[in-house]
């Protein structure tokens, strides 16, 4: 075999961008702590402080660049705009695609009602809030414009009150925050998950957080629940006021508030309309939970709940049933669907670039702290504006005192470049306020005019002056910002949504009762799937069972109404029902077909049924192949409402038998070559699992298999000793005539 050439030195080594050397397409190892903070850092970090975490004005730089956007579209005062032709305009601030951005736009859209306060005055479908299918149209079709709200956003934002950053290509200029003249904050309910960690913040009513933060400014020691006694959200609802939670949320920013749906009873109608429903769930989550509970056996008060949402807003109605208590089922449903929901806080916001997890009052002193530097900018380049016009006043000032001097120099000034330079020269003024003078209007030069000009000197030095006596007084600044809030509060604060509901106005929740009725009844199963019901006192009247043409019975049970079944099929699943939801039925009928009451797959038939009792014993699955497995029956004691088990047996071989026992007993195994074998259960070791494949219990021979299993009292062996063993796997022994089995007619005990 030729050797492989070596190759040169120089063309194997590579030098990067450290200087260091190694071998091309060579590996070199490095610590997981180093390629962590190299690589996957940059990429939290990033999650954290440029897309999921807001920051002091509230927003996520998803919301600025498109509120941005749009203000310098013109859409704050202009007429509405194609909502396709803003998310376009917004890419040059926000690349990442059109779908993410509508998608924003939507939740601040009025018409998705998200938001207390919507920055986005819509027209079209944005979906709802309190709809999870919903959708809301495409951009193509909806139109929007920016509120009236969002003045405050953008009040002062031409003042220099925020820096301005590059874009993400360097091609303009856009605000690193909005200078917002209220805590937007806490009025916006925001909600973002990050990389380690999440943020989720209820809103507030604007007017109660003005007036909260005002309280604050005068009194840093006043008690936040005097002017703010909880979160108001969009949906309106019911909030369930506890003190002690309240003031652990406005203190560390951690804990949930409870609420509750508003509904009215109509008498016409004997129904229940639900109008108002908790921020944090949907109508159809609240329908498909009733749907199950119904389906379930624990709710029977309900003939049909419906969603009739309109354009009047949402509404969930429910019929009742004759005689049934609405406040009775109310206070039920309150108790087991998200009619009665909680919304988790975590008030997690950027503060200079680091989330912090802070209280209310902490919040309201971090903006204040803002907005405190926002109007001291704004301050600072109005006194700027202010003295330049000025400078160019006071240069204007000396030459209209002479203004036959600077007529002159002017016109005996032979070359345009130097009449700027004369003019400096002749009045002592720079080239700035020259440049200013050269430029008035030969019409300008009147008396009137020059007194106007002499009076603004002296109006702007006292504006001047008055504006740095209120930058340099902190008390004043309060105040300003103080008026600022108020103009908000009256100008957008609205009454309050969600209404707060104290302990003592709740009913008092009643214990649940299961009011299933229980008294004996007799089970009947036959082999095609048919169950029926049958009371003591319909039995001893009836006569014959009755069955469809071909099917037999397979087995029949004496137990009670409230009893549980778990039916096994031939799919490898069980499905869990409570005898109360059959109907009590009669000898001559056929009864409930099981693979259709239970909603079992299409082609999936049954094969055992047992009942499981207290769920204290254990289940002995027999297979063909001669394995049998023992599982607790406490594996199939679901805890929650599931009525349905996937991999509830081995599927490593078809199943002869099932029985439930309570203590461990003889059974006897048939082959389907006339052997049998007597063993106790004893042998079998209990599996964890529930689909294990077991452990041999019968050596089967090729082309035989296991037949049929029952227990030795049934069986009516005469010679027991002769098929007995005392250890597994057992061949068993040909059977005797004597103890063959005429006719099998129940595959399960």
């Amino acid at each position: 075999m030729a050797r492989k050439k070596k190759e040169p030195e120089q063309n194997k080594k590579k030098v990067n961008t450290d200087g260091v050397v190694g071998l091309v397409g060579s590996t070199t190892e490095q610590a997981i702590s180093e390629t962590l903070e190299i690589n996957y850092m940059p990429y939290a970090m990033s999650v954290i402080v440029s897309r999921a975490i807001p920051e002091i004005d509230g927003f996520k730089p998803s919301h600025r660049k498109l509120l941005y956007t749009m203000y310098k579209m013109g859409l704050l005062n202009g007429g509405r705009t194609k909502s396709a032709n803003i998310v376009g305009q917004t890419m040059r601030l926000n690349p990442h695609g059109d779908a993410a951005i509508y998608e924003t736009m939507v939740r601040l859209a009025k018409g998705n009602e998200t938001l207390l306060h919507p920055f986005v005055d819509s027209k079209g479908n944005f979906g709802k809030v309190y709809s999870r299918d919903m959708a809301y149209a495409a951009s193509r079709y909806t139109e929007a414009k920016l509120d009236s709200i969002c003045s405050e956003l953008f009040r002062d934002i031409d003042s220099d009150t925020v820096d301005m950053v590059d874009n993400y290509d360097s091609t303009m200029k856009e605000p690193a925050l909005l200078p917002t003249s209220f805590p937007n904050v806490l009025v916006s309910a925001n909600q973002g998950i990050a990389v380690g960690m999440a943020s989720n913040i209820c809103s507030f009513n604007l007017k109660e957080i003005c007036d909260t933060t005002i309280a604050l400014m005068d009194n840093p020691d006043h008690d936040i629940l005097e002017t703010l006694p909880g979160p108001d959200f969009s949906t309106g609802a019911e909030l369930i006021f506890d003190e002690a939670t309240t003031r652990e949320i406005y203190t560390t920013g951690r804990g949930s508030f409870k609420l509750r749906a508003k509904w009215r009873y109509v008498k016409e109608g004997n129904l229940i309309e639900i109008y108002e429903i908790p921020y944090s769930t949907t109508s159809e989550v609240i329908m498909d939970k009733v749907a199950d509970l119904i389906k379930a056996g624990k709710i029977r008060e309900i003939n049909d709940m419906r969603d009739e949402t309109d354009l009047g807003g949402l509404k969930l109605t429910i019929d009742l049933k004759r005689g049934v208590d609405a406040d009775k089922l109310m206070q039920k449903l309150f108790r087991l669907t998200p009619l009665q929901d909680s919304f988790a806080c975590n008030f997690n916001v950027l503060i200079a670039g680091m989330p912090r997890v802070l209280g209310v009052g902490e919040i309201l002193e971090e903006w204040t702290a803002w907005r405190t530097d926002c109007v001291k900018r704004r301050l600072f380049f109005q006194i700027q504006k202010k003295e330049d016009r000025l400078h160019l006043l006071k240069g204007l000032e000396r030459i209209l005192l002479d203004i036959d001097k600077a007529i002159a120099i002017i016109r005996e000034t032979e070359m345009e470049n130097e009449v700027v330079p004369n003019l400096m020269i002749g009045f002592g003024i720079d080239e700035i306020q020259a440049n200013y003078v050269a430029e008035i209007k030969l019409r300008n030069i009147n008396k009137e005019y020059i007194l106007k000009q002499l009076k603004a000197v002296d109006d702007l030095e006292k504006e001047i002056a008055n504006l740095r006596d209120t930058l340099n007084s902190s008390k004043k600044l309060k105040n300003l910002i103080i008026r600022e809030l108020r103009e908000v509060s009256e100008k957008f604060g609205q009454p309050r949504k969600t209404e707060i509901i104290y302990e003592s106005q709740q009913a008092e929740p009643e214990e649940e009762v299961d009011d299933t009725p229980d008294y004996p009844v007799t089970v009947f199963l036959s082999k095609a799937g048919y169950l029926k019901k049958i009371t003591a006192q319909s039995l001893r009247m009836s006569g014959e069972q009755k069955f469809k043409e071909g099917d037999t019975l397979a087995f029949s049970r004496e137990t009670t109404n409230k009893a549980e079944i778990l039916v096994f099929t031939d799919q490898f699943q069980c499905y869990k029902s409570r005898l109360s939801e059959f109907e009590d039925g009669k000898a001559s009928q056929l009864g409930d077909y099981l693979p259709q009451k239970l909603g079992m797959d299409p082609g999936e038939n049954v094969l055992h049924v047992i009942l499981p009792g207290d769920y204290k014993g254990f289940i002995v699955f027999f297979f063909e192949n001669g394995k049998a497995a023992k599982v607790p029956l406490s594996a199939y004691e679901t805890k929650t409402n599931r009525r349905r088990l996937t991999g509830a047996f081995s599927d490593k071989s078809p199943l002869s038998a099932a029985i439930a026992l309570d203590k461990d007993t003889q059974v006897v195994l048939y082959s389907t070559d006339s052997r049998a074998a007597i063993v106790s259960t004893a042998l079998l070791l209990p599996k964890t699992t529930r689909n294990t494949q077991g452990v041999n219990v019968m050596s089967i021979k090729k082309k035989a298999a296991l037949d049929k299993v029952l227990t030795l009292e049934e069986s009516g062996i005469v010679n027991i000793s002769r098929y007995r063993c005392r250890s597994i796997p057992t061949a068993g022994a040909l059977l005797r005539d004597e103890d063959a089995l005429e006719k099998q007619t129940s595959f399960e005990v």
